[in-house]
């Protein structure tokens, strides 16, 4: 518990808790989210500091065999805290930059505390000292769907979302198609291509081709690319709608082409819009790429669901935080990305 952990110094998470309550009445709106930012941080990191020195006590005096694992309340504090700090960073500052600036420096010290060993003797660092190579090839895995899922994606979803921007007359069947795959369930989805793609891989394999079956990459894949369309070809429209038809019949009267006209002022302008659906894209096929190791795709999921039928949280959580940690720094990059994008257009 908490109490034996950190002794008399207990009462200063209340306390902390209680002052971040009371920062919200402050009058001065950027003194309070300065000092709750400030304050949250350091409940974060007095926490961890905690959490390590109490890992390394308990194994000392543990057999070689015993794992010491935060509970429940220590993640869900972490959570509360880390949550308080985004509202206040966002609240501190305008710019997605900055924001994300002050955010990352969190990570920075997790960083550093994570190579500096002081969470070593965590059963869940143990759990990645054991499984190093497999983690390694879990990472490269997810990393290997998340290309090969993008890449087709982004092939197909954008010249879709043009044609449909032009011929608005086909936009509302075409919604309707990719609608309709985004409302199958992700395992429903593994399981019906299954057998075509089985059968399709007989049928490759008797003409000598090998590569493709029900199983594997293959499915996933493609599951994976279609469930990516909607949301790609919704920002390409959407970018392209928002672009003023001012600017358009400027570029017309300057004597540009069509094309000319597409390439130097849509694409800019529609770019953004782009780049918001593409972070959505990606962040969901992070997610969705770990259910498609249950068709044997292999990446994080593999872990998660090894995890889970031998009951072992730690395994479970080994696979889980890198996806999540993923996520977060692909959303972080994105919207530096589209920051900058935005300040150029308007600039």
């Amino acid at each position: 518990m908490l109490h034996a952990l950190a002794g008399g110094a207990f009462w200063l998470l209340p306390a902390a808790l209680v002052a971040l309550t009371a920062l919200a009445f402050v009058p001065r709106p950027r003194a309070a989210a300065a000092a709750t930012l400030a304050l949250g941080e350091g409940i974060i990191i007095v926490l961890l500091l905690l959490l390590a020195h109490a890992a390394a006590r308990l194994g000392a005096e543990a057999s070689p065999a015993a794992r010491t694992s935060p509970a429940s309340g220590l993640w869900l504090t972490l959570a509360l805290c880390l949550l308080l700090c985004s509202d206040a960073a966002s609240r501190l500052v305008n710019a997605g930059v900055w924001r994300w600036l002050l955010l990352a420096q969190i990570g920075f010290i997790v960083l550093l505390m994570l190579t500096g060993g002081l969470f070593d003797n965590l059963s869940l660092m143990k759990e990645y000292a054991n499984r190093r190579d497999v983690f390694n090839d879990a990472l490269g895995r997810h990393l290997l769907l998340l290309g090969a899922t993008l890449l087709p994606a982004l092939f197909i979803g954008v010249p879709l979302g043009v044609w449909s921007y032009h011929r608005t007359a086909l936009r509302g069947p075409l919604f309707g198609v990719l609608n309709v795959i985004q409302t199958v369930p992700a395992v429903a989805l593994f399981g019906l291509l299954i057998a075509p793609l089985a059968d399709i891989g007989r049928y490759l394999s008797g003409i000598g081709i090998s590569g493709i079956s029900g199983t594997g990459l293959t499915p996933a894949l493609l599951a994976l690319v279609l469930y990516a369309l909607l949301p790609l070809v919704r920002s390409v429209v959407a970018g392209l709608e928002q672009v003023p038809a001012q600017v358009r019949e400027s570029a017309r009267g300057m004597g540009m082409s069509g094309w000319q006209i597409f390439l130097k002022v849509d694409v800019p302008l529609a770019l953004p819009v782009l780049l918001r659906g593409l972070k959505v894209v990606t962040v969901q096929t992070l997610g969705m790429a770990v259910i498609a190791a249950l068709i044997g795709a292999g990446g994080f999921g593999a872990l998660v669901f090894q995890g889970l039928m031998s009951s072992a949280l730690d395994l479970v959580l080994l696979g889980v935080i890198p996806v999540i940690a993923l996520a977060v720094l692909a959303d972080a990059l994105f919207n530096l990305l589209i920051a900058g994008l935005e300040a150029a257009n308007h600039d």
